[in-house]
């Protein structure tokens, strides 16, 4: 089942279990029954504290069940976890093995205090780079808190258990019966979720922070760069984040930072929050910043006031908090979100799995995805407003020669619509040549149009272009004295995490400079 690379790599993990556990397997007689069981002795025969039964009665097979002995831990995978879960079945079963997780004590604190019986369900795809994150934090809370059952669900193999609960887009999430959440998620932000009182208490704890040399707003690589660049001026720096590593976390391929050949984007954001944790930075996860407000005189506080009504305040701040996908705006989108409209091709292409979908945008993106879909569904249909495909020509010739698609140019897509199972049926748009009102019947419609930068918190508040980017000079300074800018937010051109990460550096610079002359 395993090549000899995974296998010398999962006995090298392996050897670090600790505690004796059974992985309890309920099969039938389906190839796949097979492949599991073939997988399972593998990892069974590596190391004598693993034991390896087959009689289980789940309802779902095949499946199999990781429970240390002498608990009531539940761990289930209704999947065989390769791919980009095969480090999710490493760290499942080195956890539960009793290695312990790389996780803050306090994150772990949390999850054993839920008071609870709590039934996970999370539905996922092997192809899936958002998944992992979900499906390691679910796992580890079933590991260390007895009254959390988790079940991880392959939508490929379970494809009508999927069906039947009308999920169009993974990491889906149910919890005891019913939708939980959407898209990925860390172990803090589902136990923020879990935890009504985590805000407040998250409230008076900012509110207490005591003023920041530099307070950086956004968590990509642009406010990582001037993380690490502010803390080795010695200075107090403080990092307020939604999500750390930002729009990165969305990435699947990286392979033009230089220096990395390659790499993925949950990967690189680990590695930016670990670095700057490797300085005394004070970082606060899943902030959501709503309003900036001036220093009142020369050499005041700038404000920045949170989500939660919490206040930080900065001698200087650097907002770096990046943009998001570009919505087509048009009826139908918000409706058919996750019920047919999707925005990662590679997350929820294997949902389609036989079906007509359709991707909307001509550059490189649309194009990417189309050729990714190709080879996943019955038919795409790639629509572009303009005259030609914007994509690099080798994208484009790769395109044209795949015979399952069709490219229609000059189309403006003006609605989505649905059955009567509120599932999206399809799209219509207008040729904008002749005028005439189009349709094409997908069932899965992936939006690939670009970027819109996070910036409607800040209208009024401080210069903006006419694309709503933050407009900054030469040192990353806005039109706000002590408030600059750097990154995806900015109108630094070519939207790279290489230059967000320069960027980053400069504007911490410029704002160091602006302290020194203050």
């Amino acid at each position: 089942m395993l090549d000899a690379a995974l296998k010398t790599q999962l006995q090298g993990y392996l050897d670090h279990v600790k505690l004796p556990f059974e992985i309890i397997a309920s099969l039938d007689n389906s190839a796949s029954s097979d492949e599991m069981r073939e997988l399972l002795e593998e990892i069974a025969g590596m190391n004598d504290k693993i034991s390896f039964r087959a009689d289980g009665v789940d309802t779902r097979t095949p499946s199999f069940l990781l429970r240390r002995t002498g608990t009531e831990q539940s761990l289930r995978f209704a999947a065989i976890p390769l791919g980009h879960e095969f480090t999710s079945l490493v760290l499942a079963l080195l956890w539960t093995g009793g290695h312990p997780p790389k996780v803050e004590q306090a994150q772990i604190d949390a999850v054993k205090a839920l008071d609870r019986d709590l039934d996970f369900e999370i539905y996922m795809s092997l192809t899936c780079h958002n998944c992992p994150d979900v499906v390691q934090a679910l796992s580890l809370m079933s590991i260390v808190n007895p009254r959390i059952r988790t079940t991880i669900i392959d939508g490929g193999l379970f494809q009508s258990e999927v069906e039947g609960r009308d999920i169009m887009a993974v990491p889906a999430v149910w919890l005891n019966g019913q939708p939980f959440a959407s898209g990925r998620m860390s172990l803090e932000e589902i136990v923020a979720k879990l935890d009504t009182g985590a805000a407040v208490r998250d409230a008076k704890k900012l509110d207490a922070e005591a003023p920041y040399d530099m307070l950086i707003i956004g968590g990509g690589p642009a406010g990582a760069a001037a993380a690490v660049y502010a803390a080795r001026k010695g200075i107090r720096t403080g990092v307020a984040a939604e999500r750390f590593g930002g729009q990165v976390n969305d990435t699947l391929g990286i392979e033009n930072y230089i220096s990395v050949s390659v790499t993925d984007g949950p990967k690189f954001a680990a590695a930016l929050e670990g670095h700057v944790k490797d300085y005394q930075v004070d970082i606060h996860n899943l902030q959501r910043a709503e309003k900036l407000t001036p220093a009142a005189q020369p050499g005041g506080f700038v404000e920045v006031e949170l989500a939660n009504g919490a206040k930080l305040k900065g001698k200087t701040v650097i907002l770096s908090t990046g943009a998001r996908w570009r919505n087509v705006g048009v009826p139908g989108e918000a409706e058919y979100k996750n019920k047919g409209v999707a925005y990662c091709p590679h997350c929820d292409g294997p949902l389609f799995k036989g079906k007509p979908v359709a991707v909307i945008g001509g550059g490189n993106s649309g194009v990417e995805a189309a050729i990714d879909l190709a080879g996943i569904v019955k038919h795409v249909t790639l629509i572009e407003f303009g005259a030609e495909l914007r994509a690099d020509a080798v994208l484009v010739k790769k395109l044209q020669s795949l015979p399952n698609v069709t490219i229609i140019v000059n189309a403006q897509t003006t609605e989505f619509t649905g059955g009567s199972n509120g599932k999206l049926d399809g799209l219509n748009y207008t040729d904008r040549i002749s005028g005439e009102s189009k349709r094409v019947e997908v069932d899965g419609c992936f939006v690939q149009i670009g970027l819109v930068p996070n910036t409607e918190w800040l209208r009024g508040t401080l210069e903006l272009s006419k694309h709503g980017e933050i407009i900054v000079d030469a040192k990353g300074a806005t039109s706000l004295p002590g408030v600059f800018a750097a990154g995806d937010v900015t109108t630094v051109p070519f939207k790279q995490i290489i230059i967000a990460a320069g960027d980053g550096a400069k504007a911490a610079l410029g704002a160091f400079d602006f302290l020194m002359r203050s």
